[in-house]
């Protein structure tokens, strides 16, 4: 397992047969607790052989926050210059004929280079890079709407995961769950490859509308903020538009420590 110096601002660190440069290990990166970046680089080094796998051979989003969590934050697509030569990239074509050559994580030495560039919380694409119009699964975000009145209880949120998984359920569609990292659930519904990311955007729109039209005291599938009825749950389905990307398990978040969690069904249904 690989081990990131604490008492250092930087290392070259030999992971196999490739070295990754470190650097502003000592750097707090999150100030209330005094985690490091150092911190943040041995938390993904610790949790590696259970995430790469769910970021192999996707274009990935970098998210930076050269500053720490508290800071401001840039996104950006384009595999930076100066990158090492043996990390993999994934080239892909948008509607401005502009082709990007996004990085893609597909081991623990390209992790640990993501990571270094200040990215606290990974995005990774929905589709694999040999055919990134039609993904392999896709994805209900349940996030509470905001109540005047007090945040909406997590029982709530959880109740609302359970309607959506016997909506599926109905459908012949097995799912599974994980903490956002925040108040919210999200929904995964692993997809034999086929139907184009338009498709399924559209099938998931349409199974939110209904679900949400089912459960109308629960839920809401309405994109317009201004109305979104207060203390419901929003079954958001417009991550799942092409070029949309999510953040995947056992990524941190600015506002949260590490980790999201998967969670089985035993966890959401009632004891």
């Amino acid at each position: 397992m690989a081990q990131i110096p604490a008492d250092s601002d930087e290392t070259v660190l030999s992971v196999g047969k490739r070295d990754v440069h470190l650097t502003n290990l000592r750097k707090p990166f999150f100030a209330q607790t005094g985690l490091t970046k150092g911190g943040l680089l041995q938390y993904y080094a610790d949790v590696a052989p259970l995430l790469v796998p769910h970021l192999n051979d996707r274009a990935m989003v970098m998210k930076r926050y050269p500053h720490g969590a508290a800071g401001d934050f840039f996104f950006m697509k384009r595999t930076p210059p100066g990158a090492p030569a043996w990390l993999r990239t994934c080239s892909i074509e948008h509607d401005s004929g502009s082709v990007i050559d996004f990085p893609v994580v597909d081991d623990l030495a390209a992790l640990l280079w993501v990571v270094n560039l200040g990215c606290i919380d990974l995005n990774q694409w929905y589709a694999r890079c040999d055919d990134v119009d039609r993904p392999d699964y896709l994805h209900f975000d349940l996030d509470p709407v905001r109540d005047p009145s007090g945040p909406t209880p997590f029982e709530t949120v959880r109740s609302a995961a359970l309607q959506v998984r016997d909506a599926l359920d109905e459908l012949a569609l097995p799912c599974v769950a994980k903490t956002s990292g925040s108040n919210g659930i999200h929904v995964y519904v692993p997809i034999r490859r086929g139907p184009t990311q338009k498709d399924v955007w559209r099938f998931a729109k349409a199974f939110a509308f209904a679900v949400a039209a089912k459960h109308p005291a629960t839920l809401t599938a309405e994109y317009k903020i201004a109305k979104r009825p207060a203390g419901r749950v929003l079954v958001d389905y417009n991550q799942n538009a092409w070029g949309r990307t999510h953040r995947s398990i056992r990524s941190g978040r600015r506002r949260s420590q590490p980790c999201r969690r998967l969670l089985r069904g035993t966890r959401l249904s009632p004891a």
